[in-house]
């Protein structure tokens, strides 16, 4: 089966550091959560959630420069019009086609990584879900130092309402994104591209069985 290359060696580095510092977050943010597990010492995962916090703001501000400075984010990211129209056909694909063995109305390229679905879920976990989670973290990473900032948005209820929700997103979304995993030409398709930076041809092209 033919391969193509789709990503470069410094994206998945970034993958796999951001993928871990968000499944440590969501460990230690249980705990934090509900400080009657025993998963790690609650000062330690203070810490330790402190710390991957700041490493996934750094992480953060690499993915942003990286794609705005190379071009890739309005090659891969921006969302235009025919990808308005391949919406519901890919949605149609994800909830009933692709359990027919059906093909995909995308196909992943060099030109262009993601189909419409993904580039609203990246594009909201990136621009909208991940700056929420940093800012209301950094806030609580020092709560004397920003308090007129926590008090201005309604006070330290309302601060770890939003972080803890938004929290909540990325656990949702990393489940999905475990699955969405599963479902290349087999079962470990993604995760060798993820690794390798080759994309079989027939991923996101699951050709119809023949009988």
């Amino acid at each position: 089966m033919r391969k193509v290359f789709i990503h470069p060696i410094s994206v998945r580095i970034w993958h796999w550091i951001n993928a871990g510092l968000i499944f440590f977050l969501i460990i230690t943010g249980v705990q934090l959560r509900f400080s009657w597990l025993t998963l790690f010492q609650y000062h330690h995962a203070v810490f330790t959630h402190k710390i991957a916090g700041f490493i996934l703001a750094g992480s953060f501000l690499y993915w942003l420069a990286y794609y705005l400075i190379t071009g890739n984010f309005k090659q891969h990211y921006i969302f235009h019009r025919k990808d308005a129209k391949g919406m519901v056909r890919q949605a149609i694909y994800y909830t009933f086609t692709m359990f027919k063995h059906q093909k995909s109305p995308f196909t992943p390229s060099s030109q262009e990584r993601f189909n419409p679905l993904q580039k609203i879920a990246y594009l909201s976990v990136m621009l909208i879900f991940t700056p929420v989670i940093l800012v209301t973290g950094i806030l609580f990473s020092d709560i004397v130092c920003f308090l007129g900032i926590i008090n201005y948005i309604g006070g330290l209820r309302i601060l770890d309402a939003i972080h803890v929700a938004t929290g909540y997103v990325f656990f949702l979304y990393l489940i999905v994104h475990l699955y969405m995993s599963t479902l290349g030409h087999r079962v470990v398709s993604h995760v060798i591209a993820m690794i390798t930076g080759y994309v079989e041809e027939g991923d996101e092209t699951k050709q119809e069985q023949v009988e």
